[in-house]
């Protein structure tokens, strides 16, 4: 069976961008979503909110 898919929203508090995706627990305690970096290039400064899908 596969895992359950979250909801997870990404807000930049450097430029106030923001993107949703969808993600997948991982082993880590995080989520796999593919998110890297904002397109300002901040990759820390980042409030992350994440709700089943």
């Amino acid at each position: 069976m596969a895992a359950e898919r979250y909801r997870v929203v990404i807000r930049c508090n450097e430029c106030g961008e923001k993107f949703i995706l969808r993600g997948r627990p991982n082993k880590e305690g995080g989520y796999d979503t593919g998110f890297k970096r904002c397109v300002c290039g901040n990759e820390e400064k980042l409030e992350i909110d994440v709700s089943p899908e």
